[in-house]
């Protein structure tokens, strides 16, 4: 009896030893499955924080002022912002990262929750200072292909086109909107005026888009007494490229109740013909749309939003158009 009761606990012993290794290593297995949830074989942003776009886009523009300074960048500053961007849009996103980090710059995914779409935002650390640089701020779409810019040179001094680019970008697929980070009397002279300057952020990044073959949609703002009697003015800045594109957006901003000038048939005030970045889009045979609205359309609601979505017939094309070839990595 004495023996087998022995054998009996040895038994139970060994049972009982077997079913705590077995435990521990499946909990280390759960353990090993949770750790590797944020990795890059995860996918992209599925615990990204819900915001809404247009609110973060109206939180980060409401503090930009005439006199609220703004910090000209120097040339690796820019290339390095812009680069980093670039890589980010051909799905290079940790290298992204530590590049636009070098350069104070944070890159963080937010789920729209408006839309449902998924953004990378890319922000500039120094917009939470006392003295913000007012380098900018970008959104690149993660659910789609990136294929196109929305551009917003004046946001604030050209009132809420930041706005109206957020309705395009969130009506639109594959869609990487660009953010001036200063008002456009900021700074010294016109520094801060990004839309009549190279040595900027903003240039730089919209450059760096151009020159993957992605056309771009820049939105301003016209005071009422600048273009009486229209309600939009459409121009293909200093090129051609555009050229069909831009009769398709008249048309469409016609459809909806707007009245167009039309750059290209006629002389038109605001065409946007110096735009730099028109003109960057100029050379390299890019599509750019230059597209100056009222008042009225900007700031009613229900206008705006008619505009926006005949701008989208436009981002809806160039969404659906064979993707450029890539440009070689830069060194």
């Amino acid at each position: 009896m004495s023996a087998n009761r022995s054998r009996i606990i040895t038994i139970t012993t060994i049972l009982l030893v077997v079913a705590g290794l077995a435990g521990g290593l499946t909990a280390v297995i759960h353990a090993t499955r949770g750790a590797g949830s944020g990795s890059s074989d995860a996918r992209p942003g599925q615990d990204a924080p819900s915001v809404n776009l247009a609110q973060e886009v109206a939180d980060y523009t409401g503090r930009f002022a005439p006199d609220g300074g703004y910090r000209r960048p120097g040339r690796a500053d820019r290339t390095a912002v812009a680069q980093g961007v670039g890589l980010l849009v051909d799905g290079h996103r940790a290298q992204a990262e530590r590049l636009l980090s070098e350069r104070d710059f944070t890159v963080r995914t937010v789920l729209d929750r408006v839309s449902g779409h998924r953004y990378a935002e890319v922000a500039d650390r120094t917009d939470e200072a006392v003295t913000p640089r007012g380098w900018g701020r970008v959104y690149v779409d993660l659910d789609h292909a990136p294929r196109f810019s929305i551009q917003i040179p004046h946001p604030v001094f050209d009132e809420s086109t930041e706005q109206l680019g957020v309705r395009v970008l969130r009506d639109s697929p594959g869609g990487v909107l660009v953010i001036a980070g200063a008002h456009r009397k900021a700074g010294v002279g016109n520094s801060a005026d990004v839309a009549h300057r190279r040595d900027t952020v903003f240039y730089a990044i919209c450059a760096e888009l151009v020159r993957r073959g992605m056309p771009g949609l820049q939105l301003h703002g016209f005071a009422a007494s600048t273009a009486p009697g229209y309600d939009a003015v459409a121009s293909t800045g200093a090129g051609s490229a555009a050229r069909s594109d831009a009769r398709r957006l008249a048309d469409a901003l016609g459809t909806h109740g707007f009245h167009v000038c039309r750059a290209w048939a006629r002389k038109c005030p605001v065409e946007g013909s110096t735009n730099m970045e028109g003109r960057a889009a100029d050379t390299a045979d890019v599509p750019f749309l230059h597209v100056e609205l009222a008042p009225e359309v900007r700031l009613k609601s229900s206008a705006a939003e008619r505009a926006a979505t005949a701008m989208s017939e436009i981002t809806h094309r160039w969404a659906s158009a064979p993707a450029p070839t890539r440009p070689a990595p830069t060194g």
